[in-house]
Order: structure tokens, then sequence, then C-alpha cells
């Protein structure tokens, strides 16, 4: 197989537009393309997977031990002709000015891949030539694929811009993107639209392939690009299931890591999805719930009108249901949600907590916790790693949270994490793969609850 990496100079470069071009350009040669993302994000993986065909992995260099993301990589790649890895900010942007670690530039030298590195070009003409040479020469063990310039203004901005590059810098030019104001994906008040939310017709695929085809030489990239011959880890293998753990999955919760439903059923659970918009009630005979993120405050008028669905997820709890909310899942466990506009929405509420949206970033980071007390997830002591980001907010509560986090510099950090019965709630995105006893805890929470209700049944 073959690999690429795809780096931008700066965040909002166009890097994101050039990977979901590069995609649908290979797809639609016929080759079969494993896509990645560096980082935390699930918007662009979500995208990548709409084109594809094949779930978008991330890859984090914090959040997961170094040999989790080779796993994830190995595992997935292996039988793809391509990967197409897209990056995160700029290319050698990570955690502090000092190192390298979480930067896209770490992660192409874990996996061994050359960069393709997208250059805005709008204002620049043989400037451009000495940004290259920067990025070239700041990392020597770094390999580069070639550049591609976006935003260019005309094909007569193009040739300025390879005349400046000629014996200046060693990796090849292979193409510039013309300004384009027609294809770019939509945006929202909390960044890019999903996938689940904004579907990318077969038109946009075909445009943003074109783009690509029309504008980078991609046969000379091919070519480039060297055969690797991976050796494949073991794939993640379901247990015969013990629970049922219902999901939640619609357009208003879509954000998951794959891996953490993966280790849930490697730990003996049946993943069975369903929709809080769509369904009046949960899937028949489950024994635990898993509410992940999403936007759940642009429906949430439509899932305060689905009380039956409220009400028994409510009595559930009440009963001892394991129950894992993040996010967006913590934020319908909770009595009330406030909208932008104001508008208060009843919510399940397992938690007597009011959540009430901002048009400011209220929180972004990684985050690393600690459990003080035995939760679903594990007992008092266990450590895990995920991201937090958030526009919304909390009413003053008094609660205490089971959490206590600091961020990546090892500085403490406030991140809530609540426990009702067997419900446990957070706005932190965790990762299970950076702690595996965190899927199988709640599976025997989950067995523990199948147990106590079959007692219940059995009673006279």
């Amino acid at each position: 197989m073959k690999g690429i990496v795809i780096a931008g100079v700066h965040s909002g470069c166009g890097k994101t537009t050039v990977t979901l071009g590069l995609m649908a350009a290979l797809r639609r040669r016929g080759l079969n393309v494993e896509p990645f993302k560096v980082g935390p994000d699930f918007i662009d993986p979500g995208h990548h997977t709409a084109i594809t065909g094949v779930q978008s992995r991330n890859l984090d260099g914090w959040m997961l031990p170094r040999e989790c993301s080779l796993d994830i990589y190995r595992r997935n790649a292996a039988n793809a002709d391509i990967a197409v890895v897209e990056g995160v900010m700029g290319l050698f942007d990570g955690y502090d000015g000092r190192t390298e670690a979480g930067s896209t530039a770490q992660m192409a030298k874990w996996l061994g891949l050359p960069v393709l590195l997208v250059v805005d070009a709008r204002s620049m003409a043989r400037s451009a030539a000495a940004v290259v040479q920067g990025f070239e020469n700041f990392d020597p063990d770094l390999q580069f694929a070639g550049v591609l310039f976006n935003k260019v203004g005309s094909q007569t901005h193009l040739r300025y811009l390879e005349e400046a590059l000629e014996g200046n810098v060693a990796m090849p030019c292979l193409g510039g993107v013309i300004r384009n104001e027609g294809i770019s994906i939509p945006s929202r008040h909390l960044g890019l639209v999903t996938s689940e939310d904004h579907g990318l017709s077969s038109d946009i695929q075909n445009a943003l392939a074109d783009l690509v085809e029309y504008n980078l030489d991609l046969d000379d990239l091919l070519a480039s690009l060297p055969d690797i011959a991976l050796n494949p880890t073991l794939q993640m293998k379901k247990a015969p299931p013990r629970v049922r753990i219902a999901a939640a999955r619609d357009q208003a919760f879509c954000f998951y890591y794959s891996e953490n439903l993966e280790l849930l059923e490697s730990c003996g659970a049946e993943i069975v999805a369903f929709s809080p918009l769509k369904d009046s009630g949960l899937p028949e005979d489950v024994d635990g719930l898993y509410l992940g993120g999403g936007y759940p405050e642009l429906y949430a008028e439509a899932l305060s009108k689905n009380t039956a669905l409220k009400d028994e997820i409510f009595q559930a709890c009440q009963e001892g249901m394991p129950i894992y909310g993040e996010c967006g899942g913590f934020m319908v466990l909770c009595k009330t949600l406030e909208d932008l506009e104001g508008r208060e929405h009843a919510m399940i509420g397992c938690f007597d907590l009011t959540c009430r949206m901002s048009s400011r970033l209220r929180a972004l980071g990684y985050r690393e916790i600690t459990l003080n007390q035995k939760t679903v997830l594990g007992e008092a002591g266990l450590c895990a790693r995920g991201h937090e980001f958030h526009y919304s907010q909390l009413d003053e509560h008094g609660r205490e949270s089971v959490y206590e986090a600091v961020d990546r510099s090892g500085g403490a950090r406030s991140v809530d994490g609540f426990q009702v019965n067997r419900c446990l709630g957070s706005y932190l995105h965790l990762h299970f793969m950076s702690q595996p006893q965190a899927p199988k805890a709640f599976v025997q929470a989950c067995m523990d609850y199948q147990k106590e209700r079959k007692t219940a049944d059995a009673a006279p």
C-alpha cells in the first residue's frame, strides 16, 4: 500500500478541502482509500467516512500512547491501496513551542509517511518560496512528497510561484488550486457542519475530485509515494455478547471514537443503535446506554417533545441502568437545555442541572482525569485521557465532581463529572484506548444491572 499525510502551513489554509478532494479523486479511480485524522476532531473524520465509505480513525499523540496510534493505523491501513492522513493545525504545531509533541510532523514520522504541504498562496509570489524552504529545512527527518499551492489567483500567479521555487527548494510543486468560492464545506456557530447534518452530495464529491484532478499532478504524486509493506496488528475481536448497550446515533448524536464502541464489543457488549430524534423508546432488552456527543442544541425542540423516550431513560436511571453521556449526550441528561435564543427545553433530568448555550467557546483542550470515587468506568484512582470542546455551560450547582482533572501541561483543570446511581455524565470525550479498563468496567456494570433485573423479574 501507499500513504500520504496532508498538512498545512497553518490552520485555515484549505487542507480539509484538499484532503476531501484527494480522497474523492482516489475513490473515483477505484482505489481503496483508508482515511485518518490527526488529533481529537470528530467532524473531519465524518466527512472522510462519507466520501471513502470507510470509517475514518483518529490518530492522536497525546490522548493515546504512540503504540496505540500505530496499532490503529496498521490494523486499518494494511489492506488498503492508499492511506490518506489529514493533519491538524499547521504542520509543526503541537502542545507547545518547544517540542514536536502532538504535531502532524510527529505523527508523519511515527507512521513513516511523506507529507504533502498545502500552502495558502493568497497575496504571495516569491515570498512563498521562503515559506516552503523554511518548512522543508525545519526538520531534516521529515519526508516531503511535494507542495500544493491553494487559493491561487490565476495561472499567471501559479507560474510566479513555480518560478520562485526553482533552485530554492528540493520538493516538487505538484500544482496550484485556483480560488473557487463555490467549493467549500458549510459552517455554523460551532465550526464545520457534520456529515450527518449536511451530507456531501455526489455533485459536491465530484466537484471536489475534479478540483484535485485538474489542479494537482496526481499521477506524479502517486508514482512518487513509496510502496509500504505493513505488518498489521491483530484485528480487535468481538467477544460473545453478554450484554446489550444502546448507543444514540443520529444527526444530534454522531461524535464517537470508533475504538470506544469496538472496545465495548471486545469486552462482551452488543452495540444497538437507536435515534433519540425518531425512536419513542429504547431498543428492547438493553442493559446499558451510551449517549455520545453531537449538536443536541440544534434539535432541542424535537428532543424535548420525545417525552416517551425521555421518561424511559429517566426511569432506567432510577432503576440503576448504567448510562454514560459525554458532551452532547451529557447535555440531554441534564434537566434543562437553553438554546442561543434563550428558549428553555426540558431534557431527561437524570442530573438536576441547567445547561445554557453560549455564543463563545467555554472550554477547549486535552484533559487527563482521575476518578475520585467508583463509577461505571472504574474504581477510584483510574486515569483516562480525552478532549473537551463546548460552547455551553452549567448554572451554578454546588455538586461535587467525580473527576479530578489536569490539562496536557499538568495544570489543574475544572472538569465536572457527575454520577447519579449508575448514570455518569461529563462534557469530556474520553478515548477508551487511553484506559482499556474503562470499557471493561462499563460492561461489568451492565452485567450487574442485567443480573439485578433478572433477579427482580424472577421474584414472586
